[in-house]
């Protein structure tokens, strides 16, 4: 049981994925994300009403609710704005692998914070995560250079496209595609929150508490920064003023997939579901390709980083 919910916690992270990139483009000064960060507190909310009245309502500790509310900080708004903005930019295939730094820097995190050892599953499965990152950097290196190669290129006129100059300008576009800013962060702040979410639940032990209220706290800081920042208060306007399908479905997938990764942590081992929700960019990749038709430009040497991250992921996962 504990591992269908795991599958479905990862086809559900996949389908949000996809329906983010389905809503936005590069452009889009929405792209849903406060969207979803209400839909996760009124979801978890919801379950946690539920929960209270049939079982009885969790006793409340300062240093638990002082760890949530830090663990919202990271997750529930660096972690999701900066993993849609990923999404957005690089589109639901590479964003989605570029997510499995996330077991990267937990590694990272145990290792120089919590003095766990370091074995020889855990340095190569970091090795195969990271090189697959590098590999879609270089991979994306090289179509920018193409692209903009035959973009200068005057029928009829041969031009020097290997001079210093074009490579430096090259390089610079090449490192403004903030998608690959955008997604390690992400991954680090949500490695830095479970962590800090870990700590919580050994005061509080219900997630759906936890839940609701880092997002809570990840709506209200959006909020706030609403009023300084017009990219901020263009979303949250859209969120209230104007319904967008496939970023208000994108939310329920998120939500439905955050509760589900909790439910198969009380049932299955944490190894056990990360290995299976590693697969969720084999699920990102299908329904990409198949189902929504994204239209996604994914090359073979994309494809392959992808499952060479997300194998790495699994051998964390199995060490």
């Amino acid at each position: 049981m504990g591992e269908l919910v795991a599958v479905m916690a990862a086809a559900s992270f996949a389908a949000a994925n996809v329906m983010v990139k389905k809503g936005t483009t590069a452009s889009s000064r929405d792209n849903g994300v406060f969207v979803s960060i209400l839909l996760t507190a009124a979801i978890s909310g919801l379950i946690v009403i539920a929960a209270g009245i049939i079982n009885g309502f969790p006793t409340l500790t300062k240093e638990g609710v002082f760890w949530f509310v830090l663990a919202g900080v990271f997750t529930s708004f660096i972690g999701r704005i900066w993993l849609y903005s990923s999404i957005q930019h690089l589109g639901s295939v590479r964003a989605s692998a570029v997510k499995r730094l996330n077991p990267f820097f937990t590694v990272l995190i145990g290792l120089f914070f919590l003095g766990d050892p370091l074995t020889i599953p855990l340095l190569i499965g970091m090795l195969m995560i990271f090189s697959g990152f590098i590999v879609m950097i270089i991979q994306s290196f090289r179509s920018s250079a193409k692209g903009n190669a035959a973009a200068t290129v005057e029928p009829g006129r041969f031009v020097e496209s290997h001079s210093m100059r074009s490579k430096i300008v090259l390089t610079l576009r090449s490192i403004a595609n903030l998608g690959y800013m955008y997604g390690p962060i992400s991954a680090l702040a949500y490695a830095v929150g479970y962590a800090l979410r870990k700590k919580g639940l050994l005061e509080i032990p219900d997630p759906f508490f936890g839940t609701m209220l880092g997002a809570g706290v990840g709506a209200l800081i959006f909020a706030v920064m609403a009023l300084f920042q017009d990219r901020y208060r263009a979303s949250v306007k859209s969120a209230f003023f104007q319904f967008r399908p496939w970023l208000f479905f994108a939310g329920i997938a998120t939500s439905t997939g955050q509760i589900l990764y909790f439910m198969a942590l009380n049932l299955i081992t944490v190894s056990s579901v990360a290995l299976i929700a590693s697969t969720e960019v084999v699920f990102t990749f299908f329904l990409s390709a198949w189902v929504f038709h994204t239209q996604e430009e994914m090359t073979k040497t994309t494809i392959a980083a992808a499952f060479v991250s997300m194998t790495g992921a699994a051998v964390i996962a199995l060490g």
